[in-house]
C-alpha cells in the first residue's frame, strides 16, 4: 500500500506544482531590485516569535514588527535595535555564538519601492535553509521547504509605494522526514543563503522557456516559450543573431509557443565552450540569455559528448566558501572554486549533494565544465513517507526548472549512498522516471555503493541500474575499508553494459602533516591512495570517469578528531586555507594523461 501511495503522489505532484507559484526563469535577466546587505536579526530558540505559550501559531508574532507606542506597552522584541547580519550568508559563520545553532532566526529588511503601473511584482529568494516563512508589511505571503532551490511569491498589490519591510523566519532544525534528513556529512548552515530580489514584470510576461538542440540531432534547435497566462495568439520573437535566426512564435491556448528551427550551431564542449546570445521579446519585455548547444548520450560502456567518447575528468565540490568557509553564494566564490577545478585539468564537476547556486552553474558553463547536479536524497531518507517523497520530487522539479537551459549540466542525480530496500527502490525509481519524463535530453544517475566483496572481488549490483544511464558508485577502499595493498590487487564485477563512474573515493589529509605513505592523515598517504586507486580503476573495462571526494576541506559536525579534523572533513585536495595538497598534483598528472589518450 505504501508503494502505491508514493506512486500516486509521484503522478499527481506535477498537477499540484502547476497550481503553485512557478519559479521565474532567468531571474537575473529581468528588472529587479537587490535586497542584499544588512538585515536585522533576532535569535529565537524557543520560537516565541511564532507560537504562543500553548504552542499555537500566534497571530501577533514577530512578523508584525510591533512597536511600543507608550511607556507602559509590553513588546518583548525590537528589530530596530537588533544586531545586523549580511545577507546572503549563513548565521553559523557570521556569529560565533551560532556556529552550532539549529533553530529559528528572524530577519528583517526595510526597503523603498516605487510602484510601476500595469505590471506584477515578485519577491525572489535564491535559497533559504531550511524552513522559510515570509511576511511583507506584517502579512504572510508564503512559505517554502528545502534549503537549496529558489522560490518566489507574487506581492503585487501587497508591496506599497514607498517604505516597506520584509520579515523572514528561517528554521534549519533537522527533521527525520526532511530532505535531507537528520543524518548528513556537511554543515547545516542556516539562514538566507542566496540573494533576495524584488522583481518587476509586465502584467503578461514570459514566465518560462527552453531552448536546446533536439535530442539526437545536430541541425534542429527546438524548444518552447510559456507566458504567465494561458492566452492564445500572442507573438513572441526568438532571436539568435549569430545563427541568423529571427522567428516569430505564436502561443497556443495554453499560452505556450513551441518551435523547431533548422540550424547547425557550433557545439559547446570543454575545449571550446561556445555560448550564443539569445533573446526572447514579447511586447515591451525582452529576456536575454547565453545558451550553448550540445548532445550527451551513452553508447554501451561509453559516455559520448557530441558523438565523441569522453572521459569525465571530474572533482566533487561542496557549496563551501573558499578561504572564509560558510555557504558559498557569489560569482566570486564560483570563480575561485571552479578555477581550482580547471587547474586540476577537470572537464567535469560533481556539485554535491544538493543544487548549487546559479552563479556556480553558469560559471561552469562559461569555463567549459560539464556538471552533475544533485538533490539531497542522502543516506537514511524516510522512504515510506509520502510527504518526504513529495518534498524530494519538488526539489528535483525545481532544480531542473531553474537550470534546464544550462547545457553544462549533463547529469541529473537523484540520490547519494542510500541503503537498499523495496521502499527505497520504489522511491528512487519514481524520482528517476520523473526526471526522465521532465527532461529526456540529459543523463540520469545517482551515487550507489559497493554491494559486497569476496575473494578480492568487489561487486556493484543495484535495482536502480535499469533506471540510470551511468553506473556511479562511491568507494573508499584504503580508507574506510581495506588497505593500500588491497587496492593493488582488487578486481571488480560490474554486470551492466553501461559506463561506470566513480562518484567518490579519497582519504583525509591534514595539509602540512607529513610522514611516510603508510601513515594516515598525512599528505603522503592521501597522495599514495590516489595513485593506486586511479591505476586500479583505469584497468577496468567501462571506466568512464571519476569525481574524487573532494576539492576543498569543508566543515562537518561528524569530523571531530582534535588537532586533525577540528570539525573539518579533511579529504580535500585543497585545504580550507586554499593550500594545495600533494594529491592535487597526483590527480592533475592523471588527468593530463587521460587528455592525451
Amino acid at each position: 500500500m505504501k508503494k502505491i501511495t508514493i506512486l500516486v503522489i509521484s503522478l499527481l505532484l506535477p498537477l499540484f506544482m502547476q497550481a503553485q507559484e512557478t519559479i521565474l526563469q532567468n531571474v537575473y535577466a529581468r528588472d529587479y531590485q537587490n535586497l542584499n546587505g544588512s538585515w536585522n536579526y533576532i535569535i529565537d530558540p524557543f520560537d516565541m516569535g511564532y507560537y504562543d505559550y500553548r504552542l499555537k501559531e500566534s497571530p501577533n508574532g514577530f512578523f508584525k514588527n510591533k512597536k511600543a507606542q507608550h511607556k507602559a506597552d509590553l513588546v518583548e522584541y525590537n528589530f530596530d535595535t537588533a544586531p545586523l547580519m549580511l545577507i546572503p550568508s549563513d548565521w553559523n559563520t557570521q556569529n560565533t555564538q551560532l556556529f552550532f545553532y539549529e533553530g529559528s532566526v528572524w530577519f528583517k529588511k526595510d526597503f523603498n519601492y516605487t510602484k510601476k503601473q500595469g505590471g506584477k511584482t515578485y519577491i525572489y529568494f535564491g535559497a533559504a535553509n531550511y524552513d522559510a516563512k515570509v511576511y511583507l508589511n506584517g502579512e504572510k505571503i508564503g512559505e517554502h521547504l528545502g534549503g537549496f532551490t529558489p522560490f518566489n511569491f507574487d506581492i503585487t498589490g501587497k508591496v506599497k509605494d514607498g517604505s516597506n519591510f520584509i520579515i523572514v523566519r528561517v528554521n534549519n532544525k533537522r527533521i527525520p522526514e526532511g530532505v535531507p534528513t537528520v543524518n548528513a556529512d556537511w554543515w547545516n548552515y542556516g539562514g538566507i543563503t542566496r540573494e533576495v530580489l524584488i522583481v518587476d514584470v509586465p502584467e503578461l510576461f514570459i514566465n518560462d522557456y527552453l531552448i536546446q538542440l533536439e535530442k539526437g540531432k545536430y541541425d534542429n534547435i527546438s524548444g518552447s516559450v510559456r507566458l504567465s497566462q494561458q492566452i492564445a495568439g500572442k507573438a513572441i520573437v526568438l532571436d539568435i543573431p549569430e545563427l541568423k535566426i529571427k522567428r516569430t512564435l505564436v502561443t497556443d491556448g495554453q499560452g505556450v509557443a513551441s518551435f523547431t528551427v533548422k540550424a547547425k550551431p557550433e557545439l559547446w564542449s570543454p575545449e571550446k565552450p561556445k555560448l550564443y546570445d539569445v533573446s526572447l521579446s514579447f511586447d515591451e519585455e525582452k529576456i536575454n540569455d547565453k545558451i550553448g548547444f550540445r548532445q550527451i548520450e551513452t553508447v554501451g560502456k561509453e559516455v559520448r559528448l557530441n558523438g565523441k567518447k569522453t572521459f569525465l575528468r571530474g572533482i566533487s565540490i561542496h557549496e563551501e566558501a573558499p578561504f572564509r568557509q560558510g555557504r558559498a553564494w557569489s560569482a566570486d566564490d564560483a570563480k575561485v572554486l571552479l578555477g581550482w577545478a580547471k587547474e586540476l585539468g577537470c572537464n567535469f564537476v560533481r556539485l554535491a549533494h544538493y543544487p548549487h547556486n546559479e552563479y556556480m552553474v553558469r560559471e561552469a558553463e562559461r569555463l567549459g565544465l560539464m556538471v552533475w547536479s544533485e538533490i539531497p536524497v542522502y543516506w537514511t531518507i524516510h522512504w515510506d513517507n509520502p510527504d518526504t517523497y513529495a518534498n524530494a520530487q519538488k526539489q528535483l522539479n525545481d532544480m531542473i526548472d531553474r537550470d534546464k537551459n544550462r547545457c553544462a549540466i549533463v547529469i541529473w542525480s537523484v540520490a547519494n549512498e542510500t541503503p537498499h530496500s523495496d521502499a527505497r527502490d520504489q522511491f528512487l525509481a519514481n524520482l528517476a522516471t520523473y526526471a526522465r519524463t521532465k527532461d529526456n535530453t540529459r543523463l540520469i544517475s545517482m551515487a550507489m555503493e559497493v554491494t559486497g566483496s569476496s575473494n578480492n572481488v568487489s561487486k556493484v549490483e543495484d535495482y536502480m541500474s535499469k533506471y540510470v544511464d551511468i553506473i556511479s558508485f562511491n568507494n573508499y577502499l584504503g580508507w574506510y575499508s581495506g588497505t593500500l595493498g588491497d587496492i593493488q590487487t582488487r578486481k571488480w564485477e560490474i554486470p551492466y553494459n553501461k559506463p561506470f563512474f566513480i562518484s567518490e573515493f579519497g582519504a583525509g589529509a591534514l595539509q602540512g602533516k607529513h610522514g611516510d605513505n603508510t601513515e594516515i592523515w598525512t599528505e603522503e598517504y592521501q597522495a599514495e591512495l590516489y595513485k593506486q586507486t586511479l591505476a586500479m580503476y583505469d584497468k577496468v573495462e567501462g571506466f568512464a570517469g571519476t569525481s574524487p571526494w573532494i576539492l576543498v576541506d569543508f566543515y562537518s559536525p561528524r569530523r571531530q578528531l582534535n588537532g586533525i579534523q577540528d570539525f573539518f572533513n579533511r579529504k580535500g585536495l585543497v585545504s580550507n586555507n586554499g593550500v594545495k595538497k600533494q594529491a592535487f598534483f597526483v590527480l592533475q598528472d592523471f588527468y593530463k594523461k587521460k587528455m592525451n589518450e
